[in-house]
Parts: structure tokens; C-alpha cells; sequence
């Protein structure tokens, strides 16, 4: 993966987590009820990052192939 892309989900997923985190954190909540929320907002956020990540992994395959058969070509 082309390392700008993936500085770029990285950043976009810690600014989403720690967004979430104190959103959660500052919300009138029990404690056991706060724990919960930010358990399943991390479990959602990984997710979306293995999710995210996968389709970064299948662009840049996609991208490589493509290259090679343009050389191939020429």
C-alpha cells in the first residue's frame, strides 16, 4: 500500500476513535453504561478499519496489476 493512504486511514481512524472516545466520555452516562458505548464504538471502529484497510489492500493490487500489464504491452 502506498504509504500516504495509509497515513490517511490512520489519521482519519484515530481522529474518528478519539472523537468518539470523548464524545462518550463527557456524555451523562453510568459508568457501566459509558463502558459499554465505547466497547462497541471500538468494536464498530475496527470494523470500519479492517474494512477500510481491505479495500486500500484491493485498490493497490488492482493498481500493481494494472501497471504490469501496461509494461507487458509496451
Amino acid at each position: 500500500m502506498e504509504s500516504g493512504t495509509g497515513k490517511i486511514i490512520a489519521a482519519f481512524l484515530a481522529g474518528a476513535a478519539a472523537g468518539a472516545s470523548l464524545g462518550l466520555l463527557l456524555a451523562p452516562d453510568k459508568g457501566e453504561e459509558t463502558r459499554q458505548k465505547l466497547k462497541e464504538t471500538f468494536d464498530e471502529l475496527g470494523e470500519k478499519a479492517q474494512e477500510a484497510y481491505k479495500k486500500a489492500q484491493d485498490a493497490y493490487e488492482k493498481l500493481t496489476q494494472q501497471q504490469q500489464t501496461e509494461k507487458k504491452k509496451a
